[in-house]
C-alpha cells in the first residue's frame, strides 16, 4: 500500500514538472515571439528614419577640389547617416526626369541648366526639429553650396508617427513582460508546492536548510534552461514556417540575432526558475510542519 502510494506521488510530481515545463516553454515562446517582433518594428523604424535625403545643390562652377571641401563639411556632422554626389550631367540624363519633362533641355537652353547636388541621407537625429534646422542652416553656410532642401513637413509627419508607434510597442512590450514574469513565477511555485510533504520529511529528519533548497534550485535551473531551448526550437520552427510560406520576406533572423533571442530566453528561463524556487521553498522549510498541510 504505501509502495503504491509512493508511486502515485512520484508519478504526480513528474506530471506537475511534465506541466510546468511545457508552461513556461508556450510563456517563452510567446516572450520570445513578441520580443523578435519588437527588434524588428525598432530595426525598421530606425531604417524609416534613415531613409529621408536632404538636397544640397552646389554652386556652378566649383572645382573637385572644392566639392569635396562641401562634403567633407557636411559628413563631419552627426545628423548625416550617408551623403551621395550627384552631377548635372546625371540628372539630365536620368530616366524619370526625362519621363516627368519630356524635353531635351540641353537642346533648347544649349547648355544644361540643372546643378550640381549632394543627396544628403539623414540620420535618425533628424527627429530632433531643432537640430535639423540648426543643421540645414550650417549647410547653407558652407562657401560653394547655392541651396538647401528637405521635405521638413514629411520628416515631422513621419518621426511623431514612428514615437507613436515606438512608445505604444514598449507599453505592450513591457505589460507582456510583466504578465509573463507573474506567470512563470506561478508556474515555478505550484510545481515547488507538489513536493512540499518531500520538504516536511526532510526537515523532520534533520537536513540543513541548503541540503533542502540545493535539489530544488539545481532543477528548477535544469527546467528552466530546458524550457527556454524548447521555447527557442518553436520560434525557430514558427519563423522558418513563416519564411517558407511568404517567400518573398526574409523573416528568418540572422545569426547574430538568432544568438541573442537563444540566449535570452535561456537567461530568463533559468533565471526565473530559479528565483522563484528559493523564496517558496525557503518558505516550507521555514513553516511549522503542522501548518505545511494547510498551506
Amino acid at each position: 500500500m504505501a509502495a503504491q502510494r509512493k508511486k502515485i506521488s512520484h508519478r504526480g510530481v513528474r506530471f506537475s514538472y511534465a506541466t510546468s515545463t511545457i508552461s513556461m516553454t508556450l510563456v517563452l515562446f510567446l516572450l520570445g515571439a513578441v520580443g523578435y517582433i519588437m527588434a524588428n518594428i525598432f530595426t525598421t523604424t530606425k531604417r524609416m528614419r534613415e531613409s529621408v535625403t536632404m538636397i544640397v545643390e552646389l554652386k556652378d562652377g566649383l572645382s573637385e577640389a572644392e566639392r569635396d571641401t562641401v562634403a567633407v563639411r557636411l559628413a563631419e556632422s552627426d545628423m548625416v547617416a550617408s551623403l551621395k554626389f550627384v552631377s548635372k550631367e546625371e540628372k539630365a540624363a536620368d530616366e524619370e526626369f526625362k519621363r516627368v519633362f519630356n524635353v531635351d533641355i540641353k537642346g533648347i537652353l544649349g547648355e544644361n541648366p540643372l546643378p550640381d547636388s549632394y543627396d544628403v541621407t539623414l540620420s535618425a537625429l533628424s527627429s530632433n526639429k531643432e537640430g535639423l534646422e540648426a543643421f540645414a542652416e550650417e549647410a547653407r553656410k558652407i562657401k560653394g553650396v547655392e541651396f538647401v532642401s528637405y521635405p521638413q513637413s514629411l520628416i515631422e509627419e513621419m518621426h511623431s508617427t514612428l514615437d507613436i508607434l515606438q512608445l505604444i510597442m514598449v507599453i505592450f512590450g513591457g505589460a507582456l513582460l510583466v504578465v509573463s514574469l507573474v506567470l512563470l513565477n506561478n508556474t515555478v511555485r505550484l510545481a515547488v508546492y507538489s513536493q512540499r510533504e518531500l520538504i516536511n520529511t526532510l526537515k523532520a529528519v534533520g537536513a540543513t536548510k541548503w541540503f533542502i533548497m540545493r535539489p530544488f534550485v539545481g532543477r528548477s535551473a535544469l527546467q528552466g534552461a530546458l524550457a527556454g531551448l524548447l521555447a527557442t526550437l518553436l520560434l525557430g520552427g514558427a519563423l522558418y514556417a513563416m519564411d517558407y510560406a511568404v517567400p518573398g520576406v526574409s523573416i528568418l533572423p540572422k545569426l547574430e540575432e538568432a544568438g541573442i533571442a537563444v540566449g535570452a530566453m535561456l537567461s530568463v528561463g533559468v533565471v526565473v526558475a530559479t528565483l522563484s524556487t528559493l523564496p517558496v521553498v525557503n518558505k516550507f522549510i521555514n513553516m511549522k510542519s503542522n501548518k505545511i498541510h494547510l498551506y
